[in-house]
């Protein structure tokens, strides 16, 4: 019997004119944190909207025709269309709102490179927080108006979906994208041919087509290998996200580093600020340099000039998890690179070396090809000045360049839409504009107990419908029986939402330590199986298919949740992904999060739960650090890192059952005659109240804004005037510096003064040796502190060279130092080179002290 040759065929409805804005609709992400537009779509055919992913485009291909034209005659369905319609518009023709960004230029622009970008389920080429970080950056921006644009891969399969089978072993399944179903449009030349670039590898060049996905204002730019110009090999670089063998992730950082600049150059665009979030994409330096060398540079120059207006913004809290390649690897992909440019390879390798690993590391590389460098919490900016204090090794780690920008969250997209008439009525109509508007929040206090605890309840059972439908489907999949599936969802009731619910939805990684609440299985089961206070834990996450621990995680997961004493205490769902985080954010009633401290470089999940009255239940780490005010949540302090990491996990884990035990149990179960604990409503309100204006995306992309693209865009335009002028000044200047930096000395002339009167001084003489550096290449300063038990201080008071010199023709600084301060005094004093054209004064590294 021959088999007989199947063939496809496409059938697309005609789309009614009256409904015709549908497609632009279904081509903007606006409709990502659009919950009506969303809503909108799945009016249509609901069963169609859940099967396609929540996917507009690909809604408008598989509706019947028919469908469509009876909603073209639905009186109800065109209102919706057309009030979606305003506020579309409206959102796109809204004049600049007053913020940061007005304060850019005409003509600047920001480029923000990222390897994720998580925008919605509907556009699956994210893996967890990296990308959704991304993508509410590039909302915030558009929200605000910021010239800004986004630039990634566009990957055929993206990031895997995940099924958990009976074991618990964590099965990924890669599916191919049909670009035609994303948001996304091909780019075109003026001569109707799609856009692409070209970018060298060993003995071959590489074509990658340009495709536009637009958020709201905002253009994000999306490189895709998989086309016909490539070989087999290359068309696979950028199917899989964190996919393959070290050659296929170089191959994807270049193109997505060299190949991102080269896109934006061939569509016109001349970004003023760059800004690499994470390593990944920082080998878009040495493209810079590159073009910058072609313009007649030297590569010191053109470093400088690259370096001037680049931000790098690290998201890694230990040093292992940097990206890396051998050097030989680097030297190999790039020695097309060196010979074009005349460069010795010693060159473009010293920019990627550190001590500890003798592979490049990629942010070692971002770090010197830019200026403004920061980690993305309060703790997480100085865990990461201490971990890249090397790159300026004479300067002390809490003085040196990195600092931070705290995460936020785009409001918008994660707060459920049910709180919208809630706050309108009792709050402000405009809320939606005043995210970062800590007194409007604080009338959040004032909505009625009994109306808030409503609205809890209700997306409280919105999300465990969700988990019944999705444990039923993950259940009878590994054969499981119906009995068994009422036992392990007997306390999951939609109809009567009222068993505390306790959610850890993340990645599987072996720091956010998944099981620290299996650690005493024997006083849990005693905590939690109360049958008048019971307590429901639900576990989602993904690990990584290399990460064995991470997985071995999972598995331990779904085992304690098989144990009999724990049977339907805690569950275990599958396929996480932005639609199952949103609804675990917005319906549990506690937010678990216990990563080893400090390796939580932020954590957002935990903003997104407290935006929508989630209480958290966390280490005092990355945001929580900031966050916890001790009346919005629960904090578990972190354990003496002197411990061997067994003892830490027992004393955290002591601590997270005192918790739940003495305070989140009783709390929430003390519920009197009005069937809900006021107490309880108190603290959720409170955690929405306090998380909401100080951890939105709006707050952070205004900081980036004053603390780096403004600085930037300046500094840039400073460094090209006259030909990049002053860019070749600060090259020379600073080779200068470090030619004569290892015969630099400094000791002091006078005999120090151990007592004196307040209102006296004290003069300071010190001699500086500075080889052939002048005393205007440098600033002498002391630094005097006042220690905690005389009330804490720091002051920095400046020398002044006298014009004399010692025998020794050491040059004279001088001081005439009178302290504004009381009590017991330290003072040190130190030399570093200072130009009036640095953008830190501590860029070089270089300091000396007495």
């Amino acid at each position: 019997m021959t088999h007989p040759t199947q063939y496809t065929i496409d059938v697309n409805p005609n789309i009614p004119p009256r409904l015709a804005r549908l497609e632009e609709l279904a081509n903007n992400l606006w409709y990502s944190w659009d919950r009506a537009t969303r809503a909108l779509f799945a009016r249509l055919h609901p069963a169609l909207w859940d099967a396609v992913g929540h996917s507009p485009k690909a809604m408008l291909k598989r509706v019947d025709e028919q469908r469509l034209f009876e909603a073209a005659d639905d009186p109800a369905f065109l209102s919706a269309f057309n009030r979606v319609l305003s506020a579309y518009d409206s959102y796109h023709s809204e004049p600049l709102r007053r913020n940061g960004s007005e304060w850019l230029r005409q003509n600047d622009l920001v480029a923000y490179f990222c390897a994720e970008f998580g925008f919605h389920e509907s556009l699956p080429i994210y893996s967890g927080g990296l990308g959704i970080l991304a993508g509410d950056h590039c909302k915030a921006a558009s929200d605000i108006r910021l010239p800004f644009v986004g630039v990634g891969l566009l990957y055929r399969q993206g990031y895997f979906s995940q099924t958990i089978d009976a074991e618990g072993n964590q099965q990924p399944h890669y599916q191919d994208s049909d670009f035609d179903d994303l948001p996304i449009t091909a780019v075109t030349q003026e001569n109707g041919e799609p856009l692409r670039i070209q970018v060298e590898l060993p003995g071959r060049v590489v074509h990658a087509q340009v495709w536009e996905a637009r958020v709201g204002h905002v253009r994000i730019y999306l490189l895709d290998t998989d086309i016909e110009a490539n070989s087999e090999r290359d068309r696979d670089i950028a199917h899989h996200l964190y996919g393959g063998d070290r050659t296929t992730r170089i191959e994807q950082e270049i193109v997505l580093g060299v190949g991102g600049v080269r896109a934006l150059t061939a569509l016109g665009l001349k970004p003023t600020v760059w800004h690499i979030n994470e390593g990944h994409a920082a080998f878009l330096v040495l493209e810079r340099i590159r073009v910058a060398m072609r313009h007649g540079l030297d590569f010191a120059t053109a470093l400088e000039a690259v370096a001037v207006n680049t931000v790098f913004t690290t998201h890694t809290p230990v040093a292992a998890g940097h990206d890396h390649f051998a050097e030989e690897m680097i030297a190999q992909y790039f020695q097309h690179y060196c010979e074009e440019l005349g460069l010795a390879p010693e060159q473009l390798l010293a920019l990627g070396r550190t001590s500890f690993n003798p592979d490049f590391n990629m942010t070692a590389l971002a770090v010197r090809g830019s200026r403004y460098h920061n980690g993305v919490s309060r703790i997480h900016g100085r865990v990461s000045s201490e971990m890249l204090q090397e790159l300026w090794p004479q300067v002390p780690p809490e003085e040196n360049p990195v600092t931070y920008v705290t995460n936020g969250v785009h409001a918008p997209t994660f707060i459920a839409p049910e709180w919208g008439p809630i706050f309108e009525r009792f709050m402000a109509f405009d809320w939606g504009t005043r995210h970062s508007d800590a007194e409007m929040w604080e009338r959040l206090m004032a909505i009625p107990d009994h109306i808030y605890w409503s609205t809890r309840q209700h997306l409280k059972a919105q999300m465990l419908h969700l988990v019944r439908h999705r444990i039923r489907i993950q259940h009878f999949r590994n054969h499981g029986s119906e009995a068994h599936l009422d036992r392990l969802l007997r306390l999951v009731d939609p109809e009567s939402p009222n068993v505390l619910t306790i959610g850890f939805g993340r990645r599987f990684a072996t720091y956010k330590r998944a099981t620290l609440l299996f650690n005493d299985l024997e006083l849990l089961h005693k905590i939690i199986s109360d049958p008048e206070r019971p307590v429901l834990f639900i576990f989602a996450g993904k690990a990584h298919p290399a990460d064995v621990p991470g997985q071995d995680l999972i598995r331990e997961v779904a085992r304690v949740s098989r144990m009999p004493e724990f049977e339907g205490h805690i569950l275990l769902l599958e396929g996480y992904d932005m639609r199952l985080g949103r609804r675990l954010t917005t319906g549990v009633d506690v937010w678990l999060n216990n990563p080893i401290y400090p390796l939580e470089a932020s954590g957002t999940s935990g903003m997104k739960a407290g935006m929508n009255g989630v209480i958290n239940l966390s280490i005092l780490d990355g945001w929580w650090g900031e966050g916890y005010t001790g009346d919005n949540g629960w904090a578990i302090k972190p354990a003496s890192p002197a411990l061997d990491q067994q003892r830490r996990d027992q004393e955290e884990a002591r601590d997270l059952y005192e918790i739940l035990q003495d305070r989140v149990i009783p709390m929430y179960y003390n519920r009197g005659d009005m069937g809900y604990s006021p107490e309880w409503v108190r603290m959720s309100k409170r955690s929405m109240a306090t998380i909401l204006p100080r951890f939105n995306a709006h707050r952070m992309i205004n900081e980036y804004i004053s603390k780096f693209y403004l600085p930037a865009s300046q500094a840039g335009r400073k460094y090209a005037e006259g030909g990049y002028a002053n860019a070749r000044t600060v090259a020379q200047w600073k080779a200068k510096v470090c030619a004569a930096w290892p015969n630099v000395t400094i000791r002091r002339l006078d005999t120090p003064k151990r007592r004196i009167r307040f209102g006296e001084s004290v003069r300071i003489e010190v001699a500086v040796n500075l080889d052939t550096l002048s005393p205007g290449d440098v600033a002498v300063e002391a630094v005097l502190t006042r220690g905690l038990r005389d009330g804490g201080d720091r002051r920095v008071y400046a020398f002044a060279a006298d014009g004399t010199r010692t025998e020794a023709g050491e040059h004279r600084f001088v001081l005439e130092l009178e302290p504004e301060l009381c009590g017991r005094l330290d003072y040190r004093i130190r030399v570093y080179p200072a130009h009036e054209l640095l953008t830190h004064p501590f860029e070089l590294g270089l300091m000396l002290w007495v």
